[in-house]
């Protein structure tokens, strides 16, 4: 059976705090979630277990998430040798619908029409929130608020893939607010 990783990150620091979003290296890992079909199970990671976690995405047969080559694979590149998006094989939905397009549309825009009414359960501003406040406060409480956050992130993305894997298609909401509808060609 073929090992699909669903994949997200949340970090420790905005772009804004590091410099801009080309220095996402410096922001840090505050969670990283997976969930694999190997062992049909998530799997939640701190910045101290990064390696595991990328051994883990160097290992599955297929890494899919929403923008995890451009943005997420560039926050964990600080904590590993390996090239992180040419040592994995991988389906960034975000990149493949923004190359459809011609322009990138949010995760949400997708999810929410696609899933019936399934989004996000919040923003990464409140990940970002939530890591300052563990950190004054030390407060494992805050660090599960990031974990359920993020685990929430990566079903939405698998529901998408599976969704668009199974129909050839995904919806999405247009900036006036319509639904419209992208063909995509994803396997299971």
């Amino acid at each position: 059976m073929r090992n699909i990783v669903y994949f997200d990150l949340e970090t420790r620091l905005s772009a804004a705090q590091v410099g801009g979003w080309h220095e996402t290296a410096k922001m840090g890992m505050s969670v990283g979630v997976t969930y694999s079909t190997k062992d049909n199970a998530y799997h939640i990671y701190t910045q101290d277990q990064a390696e595991a976690l990328i051994q883990e995405l160097r290992e599955a047969d297929l890494v899919v998430g929403y923008n995890h080559i451009g943005f997420d694979y560039g926050v964990l590149q600080a904590f590993s040798l390996w090239d992180i998006a040419h040592s994995t094989v991988n389906l960034d939905i975000c990149t493949d619908l923004t190359e459809k397009l011609g322009h990138r549309l949010k995760l949400d825009s997708v999810a929410k029409v696609t899933l019936e009414g399934n989004s996000k359960t919040a923003e990464g501003t409140d990940a970002l929130k939530w890591w300052a406040e563990y950190e004054q406060t030390k407060d494992p409480e805050k660090l599960l608020l990031i974990a359920r956050y993020c685990c929430f992130d990566v079903k939405v993305t698998m529901e998408v893939y599976k969704f668009g894997a199974e129909h050839g298609y995904v919806l999405y909401e247009n900036k006036q607010g319509e639904t419209e509808k992208i063909e995509v060609n994803w396997e299971m």
